[in-house]
């Protein structure tokens, strides 16, 4: 009977380990997917972000979700207008060229530029200390030069200035930001005048005599794209439903060989919520459970504004949204954003993970307007947005590849999203 015992319970827990591994393997694979080289960072350069957007909305096509469009569509459409580098991307200082996006990024909104052998001079503005001074110096830049702009975040603090603001006061040229450490890209709705380059200061010549640059930015207006939509109904309360959401799109390409591919930020997230769409077509909740993969989350949150501005049901008629958005490594748990206002939704979490102990903790902060969760709050709706706790320091570069990541506990997350869906 002992021998029997132990092989049931070596048999049991074995079956639950391989549960667990093809949940984890499987969201794995999606994130793998999702960020590899052929979504082309999911951005604005060879339709990145469509063809997200269309590989979802197929998912959930697959899956057996229900679309909310007459016409079976399962994505909405809108516009926005943006800047994009689709072409050359190449700085050299002195006869050096450094590599785009481990040296160097662009600045977001910079204009394109096509120069050899420019003569360079070094600009300290730690003295500049209002804008009437900042002001004399600026119109003292000569266009014959390209700039190194040393000190630039004390003008920046002085000023108090983002340094979107600051690349606004730029007249045409070629400027360069040193910087040390990380360097962090996104993506601009508008455009400069200038072109400008923060470049990590440990690869900065100590003199730099000449630069040449190449840079091919096209600056689109109403760049069309889709937020993918659907749906399960709920087998109790069809008509209330639960929201899980994640943003779809990442950074694009910074020219044609330099892929932001965005594996945490955020094929994770999208790839969780697409295990979640499989999970509840096979196994309705009481609620129905509505899935969106929104774009346009990375140039301010246009995806989930547009949509709660166009919602394809009332707003109403949501009992909760559930963001997740960089959930690729849960190694020391999650945390909870607007957890402080939506206090019941919180405690539900807590409450089934003391039960489970499906996380090592879960924790809470305020509200914060850094994920698709604060368009709906902004309407009212209920909405808490889940991030992962111990991931790497990887975000908006290069280096934010699938490889990267651990996926530890991402089942477990799963497993709670799940159990929190179905109490309701």
């Amino acid at each position: 009977m002992n021998k029997v015992f132990f092989f049931i319970t070596i048999l049991t827990f074995t079956i639950y380990e391989g549960k667990a591994q093809g949940e984890k393997s499987w969201i794995k694979q999606q994130v793998k997917t999702l960020s590899g080289n052929s979504f082309d960072g999911r951005g604005y350069v060879g339709r990145g972000s469509e063809k997200a957007a269309n590989y979802v909305a197929r998912q959930f096509k697959e899956f057996g979700l229900l679309p909310f469009t007459e016409d079976s569509n399962y994505t909405q459409s809108y516009s926005f207008s943006v800047n994009t580098f689709p072409g050359n991307m190449m700085l050299k200082l002195n006869k050096k060229e450094l590599i785009p996006g481990a040296d160097y990024i662009i600045y977001e909104g910079s204009s394109g530029v096509n120069i050899e052998n420019k003569k360079v001079k070094r600009l300290n503005l730690s003295g500049i200390k209002d804008s009437a001074n900042w002001l004399y110096v600026k119109n003292k830049i000569n266009p014959k030069y390209a700039y190194v702009l040393d000190e630039c975040d004390t003008l920046v603090k002085y000023l108090k200035l983002k340094r979107s603001s600051l690349a606004k006061t730029l007249s045409p040229g070629i400027f360069i930001i040193p910087k040390h450490g990380k360097m962090i890209w996104s993506v601009a709705q508008d455009t400069v005048a200038a072109t400008i380059f923060t470049v990590e200061d440990s690869v900065l010549p100590k003199r730099i005599k000449k630069l040449s640059a190449s840079v091919q930015n096209k600056y689109i207006i109403n760049y069309p794209v889709k937020n993918a939509i659907g749906f399960v109904p709920g087998t109790e309360k069809p008509d209330s439903f639960i929201v899980f959401t994640a943003h779809l799109d990442h950074l694009g390409m910074m020219g044609r060989r330099t892929m932001f591919p965005g594996a945490h930020d955020n094929a994770s997230g999208t790839s969780l919520m697409l295990y979640l769409a499989n999970y509840f077509a096979q196994h309705p909740a009481k609620y129905s459970v509505a899935f969106i993969g929104f774009s346009g989350e990375e140039a301010g949150l246009m995806g989930s504004e547009y949509y709660t501005t166009h919602p394809v049901f009332p707003l109403k008629k949501i009992a909760m949204v559930v963001n997740t958005d960089m959930t690729g490594d849960a190694i020391d748990g999650i945390t909870v954003v607007n957890a402080q206002e939506q206090k019941d939704a919180f405690a539900r979490l807590e409450s089934i993970n003391t039960e489970k102990n499906y996380l090592p903790k879960i924790n809470q902060r305020e509200q914060s307007a850094n994920s698709d969760h604060y368009s709906f709050s902004e309407k009212g709706a209920p909405a808490i947005f889940i991030y992962g706790l111990g991931a790497k320091s990887y975000y908006h570069d290069v280096f934010d590849k699938a490889s990267e990541l651990s996926f530890n506990n991402i089942d477990q997350l799963a497993k709670l999203l799940i159990e929190f869906a179905e109490r309701y």
